[in-house]
């Protein structure tokens, strides 16, 4: 009975410190970006107009939030490469997007454009302005729907 007291205490103390660590957010300022995060924030987007940026731990991963005056957001994995991309007021920077996408929306979506997009390593996802969600394999095949 002792032992098994004692287990359970062990089991909750390591499960409190693992959840006390697992939102671990800092904030940080545009220097301490990797360095492929500071080239396609100056490439696609003014790093003058960057309200905050913070640095995500979640156990051994981290990733990176870069959030603009104007509302407009990017996340980044640990190597700075990007993986969300999301502009409120205007199209997401069409260098960002890649062409097979580009050309399905512009076809069948001739008036509207991508407010979002997301990749991940099975798929990428875009939000266009009349609130459709568009998911494609990563051979840019259309894979699904959502409104």
């Amino acid at each position: 009975m002792k032992a098994t007291k004692y287990l359970l205490t062990a089991l909750f103390l390591i499960t409190s410190v693992f959840t006390a660590q697992a939102s671990n957010d800092k904030p940080i300022s545009f220097a301490q970006l990797p360095e492929a995060c500071k080239t396609f924030i100056r490439k696609h987007f003014n790093e003058n107009n960057i309200s905050y940026a913070k640095m995500e731990r979640d156990f051994l991963q981290r990733s990176y939030d870069v959030f603009f005056t104007n509302g407009d957001k990017v996340e980044f994995d640990r190597n700075g490469k990007w993986e969300s991309v999301e502009c409120r007021k205007a199209a997401v920077p069409t260098e960002i997007v890649p062409a097979k996408i580009a050309e399905y929306v512009a076809s069948k979506f001739p008036n509207n454009y991508i407010i979002k997009i997301d990749r991940d390593r099975r798929e990428y996802e875009v939000d266009l302005n009349n609130n459709l969600e568009i998911r494609f394999d990563l051979k840019f095949n259309v894979i699904g729907y959502d409104d």
